[in-house]
């Protein structure tokens, strides 16, 4: 555990050495420059939770015991809540961010940018099969059959004692086929580092949009740090069943903590390096991302509708807790964010007026 911390403190003191010599920490358009420079430290700070959450994931099963139940409580509530940040503060901000910056048609733009993020988040999930939350036991390892596999989530009297005893050893519903750990890690890296796109985008837009804004991206943030134990929880509990090391559980999930950090700051110098074309690069950005949330979020919820027709009233109440929540985000973020659009075509338009009546 020492060495896992000290391994993630080494990486952002890293980031601060090397980020005076780069001197892209302040490149920003012009317009933004003095907002802009709140975005690396707002970035520091999210990535710092963002890791520690995920280095919490990787040692749940040693902390606790999760029933299955309680298990599937807590993705109905994070995909509520992934949902609800990908519809009502991504796209509507992508929308903002593009009119802003002269974009036409930025809704119907934003709008394909979710459609290829939904359809690229779907390819990879299709590919890797990395996106199940379940602990696993050493007889069950995924490519394994089980006969109760389909068949224990039909009624059965016993299911809610089971759940409320056992550490959920069933595998109900896992699509993962002749694959391993390694297939499964590699999945949830390619993820992980679009959710490090997806948090650098959003932090990004919201300054764009509302120079100064007050936590900028919350929405984003919230849905990445709650879900990345549950994604930690499943490359670790696949290693443990594999027989490997607590030692290389650690690393691996170290190594895995730390990705989304790492495509943060490769999206942010990247869009920070092209100035004139920054506010269309994160519009995009944040569009392509919203599709990979809603399609996250469906991949968590979509399969309970059919696998666990018990507990229904409490998986019900988790996803809907889970949208007041991501609704309620928008209290923490500026009024003008969520009114991107209207105000860019209520304001735009004056200086074009102002230089007609100069002529």
């Amino acid at each position: 555990m020492v060495k896992v911390v000290c391994l993630s403190l080494g990486f952002f003191a890293g980031l601060w050495v090397v980020s005076p010599l780069t001197g892209q920490w302040s490149v920003v358009a012009d317009a933004q420059s003095a907002a802009g420079s709140l975005a690396p430290s707002t970035l520091i700070v999210y990535s710092v939770c963002v890791v520690a959450s995920s280095l919490l994931g990787g040692f749940l099963p040693s902390l606790l015991q999760l029933t299955h139940t309680r298990l599937q409580l807590l993705i109905s509530l994070i995909g509520g809540l992934m949902l609800g940040v990908g519809l009502l503060h991504q796209l509507p901000h992508a929308v903002a961010v593009l009119d802003h910056a002269g974009v036409p048609h930025a809704l119907d733009r934003s709008l394909l940018g979710m459609l290829a993020g939904l359809a690229a988040m779907f390819f990879l999930l299709r590919t890797f099969h990395f996106h199940q939350h379940e602990t696993f036991q050493p007889d069950e390892l995924p490519g394994h059959d089980h006969d109760h596999s389909h068949d224990h989530d039909c009624g059965h009297p016993h299911d809610h004692a089971r759940d409320a005893l056992e550490p959920a050893p069933h595998t109900a519903h896992r699509h993962v086929h002749g694959g391993s750990w390694m297939g499964i890690a590699l999945g949830l890296s390619l993820h992980t580092l679009t959710d490090g796109l997806a948090l650098a985008a959003h932090v990004q837009a919201d300054q764009l949009d509302t120079p100064g804004a007050w936590l900028p991206g919350i929405g984003t943030f919230l849905g990445i740090v709650l879900h990345k134990p549950l994604d930690s929880l499943s490359i670790t509990s696949l290693m443990k069943a594999s027989g490997w090391s607590s030692g290389w559980q650690s690393a691996v999930n170290t190594g895995y903590a730390l990705l989304c950090p790492a495509g943060a700051l490769l999206f942010y110098f990247g869009a920070s390096s092209l100035a004139s074309w920054q506010s269309v690069i994160v519009g995009g950005a944040l569009a392509f991302s919203a599709g990979v949330f809603v399609c996250i979020a469906l991949s968590d919820l979509l399969p309970e509708v059919e696998f666990h027709s018990h507990d229904r009233g409490p998986l019900s109440l988790a996803l809907v807790t889970g949208l007041v929540l991501s609704w309620a985000i928008g209290f923490l973020e500026p009024e003008h964010s969520h009114g991107g659009p209207a105000n860019g075509h209520s304001t735009e338009p004056q200086p074009r007026h102002d230089h007609d009546h100069d002529h």
